[in-house]
């Protein structure tokens, strides 16, 4: 019933950017925290940042000075603006999100994925 509809991966170059984009769409009431995860070949998935509803941000060590989070909750939205990305950014992405559904529970919602690829 409810989706999280990504886009914005690719192929780039070293010290090159790129902007992920995340929609939540269907049924329900509200958003907490959204946030974006990559899993890398033969590791685990791991955080890359978060924000809050109220728009705190939660970085990784491995991406803070180089990647931002933003969201628009008008939209019900979120963006990952990637900068001097380095091959070891290569993943998958993943957008979630905390969503109070319509049966009234909240979940944690994930989208399908997008490829970052970053070349040497």
């Amino acid at each position: 019933q409810v989706q999280l509809v990504e886009s914005g991966g690719g192929l780039v170059q070293a010290g090159g950017s790129l902007r992920l984009s995340c929609t939540a769409s269907g049924r329900f009431f509200s958003i907490n925290a959204m946030g974006w995860y990559r899993q890398a070949p033969g590791k685990q998935r791991e955080l890359v940042a978060d924000i809050t509803s109220g728009g705190r941000t939660n970085y990784a060590d491995s991406v803070k000075g180089r990647f931002t989070i933003s969201r628009d909750n008008a939209k019900n939205s979120v963006d990952l603006q990637m900068n001097s990305l380095k091959p070891e950014d290569t993943a998958v992405y993943y957008c979630n999100a905390d969503i109070l559904n319509i049966a009234t529970i909240w979940n944690t919602y994930w989208g399908q994925g997008t490829q970052v690829t970053v070349s040497s």
